[in-house]
């Protein structure tokens, strides 16, 4: 009959406790910066589809304008204004909306995490 020989030190697997803190730390911080991102990300998807209705819909400045007014007031878009929008045409004649902005999220401290949009639709 064999001796049952005791686990060695270097056989063994795991995480450390250490370790285990430090991943722990690393996933709650990731959360947070996600959390405070993710409405951001969303409202730009908002904007875009908002100012390719336009875009789509509208004939004149007025038109893009107004049809963006009205999805902005009815998604709660704060950061692009229907002032804000560029409205122009190409030289195939349809229009083009363009708008840029920009949105920061305060981590801590003087550290900020800065969202910059710059898009352009027909």
């Amino acid at each position: 009959m064999r001796a049952i020989q005791p686990a060695t030190r270097s056989r063994q697997r795991g995480m450390s406790f250490i370790g285990l803190v430090l991943w722990g730390f690393i996933i709650v911080a990731l959360a947070i910066v996600g959390s405070k991102a993710v409405p951001i990300v969303i409202e730009n998807m908002n904007i875009k589809k908002a100012a390719i209705k336009a875009a789509r819909q509208g004939t004149t400045v007025q038109e893009v304008r107004a049809i963006y007014a009205r999805a902005q007031a009815i998604d709660d878009m704060t950061s692009v204004n229907d002032k804000d929008l560029e409205v122009a045409k190409d030289q195939e004649g349809k229009i083009v909306v363009s708008y840029s902005y920009e949105r920061d999220i305060p981590l801590y401290g003087p550290v900020y995490l800065v969202f910059r949009f710059n898009d352009s639709v027909k």
